[in-house]
C-alpha cells in the first residue's frame, strides 16, 4: 500500500516538477522579452574589442556582435540594443557566459576543454600562439628559449603553448598585454606570448619598430568565435547566420563587409593581411554550411 502510494506521489512532484524546468527562459526568450542582448567582452584585444582614442569601444568583434543584433531584430520582429559589460578577465568573462549571466561573448579563442563549458559558434577569425621579440633576438625555438624572461596572461594560451614548448623559460605574469609589451620594450623580459593578430595590432596601434613576432608557424592554431551559454541553439543559429552573411558578403565583393572586414584585417587594415588569405579562410568555414540568401524573402529563396 505504501509503496504504490509513494509511486504515486512520485509521479504526481515529477509531473509538477518537468513544467517549470521545461519552461526555463532561454537567451532568446529573455531578448524577445526585454529587447536587451548583454554582450561580455574585454577591451584589451586589439583588433577585436579595445577602446579607441575617443574612448569609445569598437573592433571586429564589436562589429560582428552589431550584426547578431540586426539578425536577432529581424528574427524576433522587435528592437534590440546591446548592452556592454566590460570583463578583461578571461576566465571571469567564460565563467559567466557559462552560467548564463552574460548572454554572448566575442573574440573567444576555441578551445575543446572551453567547449565543455560553453557553446560556440562558427568562427570568423583564425589565429595562433606566437612570441613578440625584439628583431634578432630570438627565433622562437624551444632551445632559444631555454631560461628565457617570457611574459604572459595567467591562465591564457599563451601560457599553456610556453609551458609546453619550453618548460625551462621563465614566464613571468602580466594582466594585460600592453603591460606585458611595455615591459618588453624596456628590456625586462626577452618576449611575450600570446595570440598573434593581438600582439600585432597592439604593438602596430603604437609602434612596430624593432619587432616582430616568432616563429613562423605558431606553437598552436585555432579559431576565434563568439561563445554562449550551452542549450541555447535558436540565439546560436542567429549568431551563425549573422556570421555566415558577413563571410559571405566578403566573398561576393559587398562593400558592405568588404568594408567592415578590411578595416581591421584587410591589406591596408589595422592588422594587414592579404586579402587572399581572407578569402580562403572564408571560404573554408561557409563551404559546408548552406549559402544564405540575397535576400530574406521566402518567395525569393526557393529561384
Amino acid at each position: 500500500m505504501w509503496n504504490r502510494l509513494s509511486i504515486v506521489c512520485l509521479g504526481l512532484c515529477a509531473a509538477i516538477a518537468l513544467p517549470a524546468a521545461a519552461t526555463a527562459e532561454t537567451v532568446i526568450d529573455k531578448v524577445a522579452r526585454t529587447g536587451v542582448l548583454t554582450f561580455g567582452t574585454r577591451v584589451d584585444i586589439i583588433p577585436y574589442s579595445y577602446v579607441n582614442d575617443k574612448e569609445k569601444v569598437v573592433g571586429y568583434s564589436v562589429d560582428v556582435i552589431e550584426l547578431i543584433r540586426q539578425e536577432l531584430q529581424r528574427k524576433l520582429n522587435r528592437p534590440v540594443t546591446v548592452e556592454f559589460k566590460l570583463i578583461n578577465d578571461a576566465d571571469e568573462l567564460i565563467q559567466k557566459v557559462s552560467e548564463g549571466q552574460v548572454d554572448i561573448a566575442c573574440s573567444s579563442q576555441f578551445t575543446w576543454q572551453r567547449e565543455d563549458y560553453v557553446d560556440y559558434s562558427l568562427p570568423y577569425s583564425l589565429s595562433g600562439i606566437r612570441l613578440l621579440v625584439k628583431k634578432d633576438t630570438l627565433t622562437g625555438t624551444a632551445e632559444s628559449l631555454s631560461g628565457k624572461r617570457v611574459g604572459v596572461v595567467p591562465n591564457s594560451m599563451g601560457q599553456v603553448a610556453m609551458k609546453k614548448v619550453q618548460p625551462k623559460a621563465v614566464l613571468v605574469p602580466f594582466k594585460e598585454v600592453d603591460e606585458g609589451i611595455a615591459q618588453l620594450r624596456s628590456g625586462k623580459i626577452d618576449a611575450f606570448a600570446g595570440d598573434s593578430l593581438v600582439l600585432a595590432g597592439t604593438i602596430l596601434k603604437s609602434d612596430a619598430t624593432g619587432f616582430t613576432l616568432v616563429p613562423v608557424q605558431p606553437y598552436a592554431r585555432y579559431g576565434v568565435g563568439c561563445m554562449i551559454p550551452q542549450n541555447n541553439s535558436i540565439l546560436m543559429n542567429s549568431v551563425n547566420r549573422a556570421i555566415a552573411k558577413l563571410m559571405q558578403g566578403y566573398l561576393i565583393n559587398d562593400q558592405k563587409y568588404v568594408g567592415m572586414v578590411n578595416q581591421w584585417l584587410g591589406p591596408d587594415g589595422l592588422v594587414p593581411l592579404p586579402s587572399g588569405l581572407i578569402r580562403a579562410y572564408f571560404e573554408m568555414i561557409i563551404q559546408s554550411h548552406e549559402q544564405i540568401p540575397l535576400t530574406d524573402n521566402p518567395q525569393v529563396q526557393g529561384r
